[in-house]
């Protein structure tokens, strides 16, 4: 569809199991391919950007069997991947491309990695010079900084690594790249982003020194490390935070969302949520996988504006979007500082979200790392034509937005939610009755 056409409901009920967390699938995959033996993986998420892991790690040589949403993947272990005969196509996945660029680096073969118009046009340099730095061997458009990327395979030096930001794709990069190396490889600086590649490698058997202010990798020296890891994905906060956000800002609602991943790493918006003033409650909590999970209450709230900056923005890089919803809806101002990632996402969102707002009725203020806006205080949003430029966290976003807005709110290319979350539409429509 090209779009659609959105108004608000009178009241939002339900219980959402959503989709399994993005980027434990992405490595449910990846690390399993280098295991030695069989894997099931059930609640994989099967949207867009997890396929293209399944299909690139499929062209490597890899077994993957895939039925629904459970996936079996028969790894080759660390040295038996194939290298492939043609390009492997990411699609629109910076978690697939950047992973399996680390791990690739350092597998005596030659690949390489490229994606769609969107993922072409995206940074590349954050990975290819700590590789490169690492003894790695990556060339690629405008000196390495865009795709294609070239890979010629090498042992990796190790040694030490001062991350200079804190991105849970730059880390993981390097971990796998280490795995094929001789020596140790030890990360230090801004290690303070998502940590399931350090929990899912420390579970498959690999030697993991964590500290507060250092990540040590040892490589592994046993013929059967890794050893392959079954697993339940847990449900995604990134996902399950449009749900939270619509329940919070809507007069009548309550939406429960079952499963969810509540790592620390994870759980930002929560935090900033609670910060609002918004009416949350979690229960059944659990440990699935090395996870932390449980379920997730939000009912209709009178928000607050807020800060956000520092040290909550890796543990919420992705729910920006939807927070700038929670915000317009808050009394007073909400800051949001330290996010220049957002310009390297799908699209710049910095800029998209802002002028999604002012068509909404709600000014802000962009800046180079963020945006100041003015909540409107509780009352209602303003109906309007907004474009998802092909970005899921965007399309998702005006649809929460729309759910509080006066009108009709028409959104172009919602299709674009399924890369994340397949089901998004149909499950607002339950919740909206």
């Amino acid at each position: 569809m090209t779009h659609i056409t959105l108004s608000s409901p009178a009241r939002l009920r339900g219980s959402v199991e959503v989709p399994g967390d993005k980027s434990i699938s992405h490595r449910s995959i990846i690390f399993n391919a280098v295991a030695e033996g069989g894997a099931r993986i059930s609640h994989f998420l099967t949207g867009a950007d997890c396929l293209s892991t399944i299909a690139c790690v499929r062209a490597l040589g890899v077994e993957v069997e895939r039925q629904g949403d459970a996936v079996r993947v028969t790894g080759v272990g660390l040295r038996g991947l194939r290298e492939p005969a043609d390009v492997l196509d990411c699609g629109n996945s910076g978690t697939t491309l950047r992973l399996l660029a680390g791990l690739l680096a350092g597998q005596p073969m030659f690949t390489v990695l490229t994606g769609d118009e969107s993922l072409r046009s995206r940074p590349q340099r954050r990975i290819v010079e700590p590789l490169r730095q690492l003894g790695a061997q990556l060339d690629g458009r405008t000196n390495g900084d865009r795709a294609p990327l070239a890979i010629r395979g090498t042992s990796i030096k190790g040694g030490s690594f001062d991350l200079k930001i804190a991105s849970a794709q730059v880390k993981s990069a390097l971990l796998l790249a280490a795995l094929g190396g001789e020596d140790s490889l030890t990360l230090t600086g801004r290690i303070d982003s998502r940590d399931h590649t350090e929990r899912m490698l420390a579970a498959m058997g690999i030697d993991l020194q964590l500290k507060p202010d250092s990540i040590t990798l040892h490589p592994p020296t046993h013929p059967v490390f890794p050893y392959p890891l079954s697993l339940r994905v847990p449900g995604d906060p990134s996902s399950a935070a449009f749900w939270w956000v619509a329940a919070a800002i809507h007069p009548d609602a309550e939406i429960t969302t079952t499963g969810v991943c509540l790592n620390p790493t994870r759980t930002g918006a929560l935090d900033v949520l609670r910060a609002m003033g918004a009416n949350i409650a979690v229960g059944n909590e659990r440990n699935e996988s090395g996870e932390p999970v449980g379920d997730v209450t939000v009912r209709s709230s009178s928000l607050r504006g807020t800060e956000i900056s520092g040290a909550l923005i890796p543990r919420l890089i992705d729910e920006i979007p939807v927070l700038a919803i929670a915000a317009a809806c808050a009394h007073g101002d909400t800051l949001i500082r330290d996010a220049q990632e957002l310009r390297a996402k799908e699209t710049d969102r910095i800029a998209t979200v802002a002028a999604g707002l002012e068509a909404l009725g709600v000014h802000s203020e962009p800046t180079a790392d963020g945006m100041g806006l003015t909540g409107s205080g509780g009352a209602r949003l303003r109906g309007a034509t907004l474009h998802s430029h092909g970005d899921h966290r965007l399309a998702m976003a005006w649809a929460v937005a729309s759910l509080v807005a006066s009108g009709d709110t028409i959104i172009h290319n919602p299709e674009s939610a399924s890369v994340s979350y397949p089901g998004f539409w149909e499950t607002l429509a339950g919740l909206a009755g």
